[in-house]
């Protein structure tokens, strides 16, 4: 199982690539005990909105969209794009780096393929309580 990371439509560079995607399989393996496999890509708001109306039927804007491709007993498997533009846009609002958006967002998605869910106000408040959690578990591999 691997994590990889790639772009679609721009071109962008990832930063502490290795030590995150070791992160990312082993903290998603000790959350759920499964093992990930999630290529992660990168793109542009346009790019993203395309996959959202075409395979979703909705004609908005979004940070991420994650598709889970298949799972079993021990590993889960994801296609995950993330549009960089609106990762832009939710560090300004949220008056965070853009660093820590695209983080927090990298997250959110491997979160949802652990079984997290957002669509309450209970489960949002989890959710963000996790991402809040893997930030900080994150920063201390640094």
């Amino acid at each position: 199982m691997a994590i990889s990371f790639h772009n679609a439509d721009i071109s962008f560079k990832l930063k502490n690539k290795t030590v995150l995607k070791k992160f990312i399989a082993d903290t998603f393996l000790q959350e759920c005990g499964k093992k990930l496999s999630a290529t992660y890509v990168f793109c542009s708001d346009e790019y993203l909105l395309g996959i959202n109306r075409s395979f979703l039927q909705h004609d908005y804007y979004t940070d991420i969209i994650t598709f889970p491709l298949s799972e079993n007993d021990s590993s889960v498997a994801s296609e995950i794009y993330i549009s960089i533009d609106r990762v832009a846009d939710n560090a300004k609002r949220h008056k965070a780096t853009e660093q820590e958006e695209l983080l927090r967002v990298i997250f959110h998605g491997a979160l949802h393929l652990a079984g997290y869910k957002d669509k309450t106000k209970a489960q949002e408040k989890q959710m963000r309580g996790k991402e809040e959690e893997w930030l900080r578990l994150f920063d201390r591999t640094l």
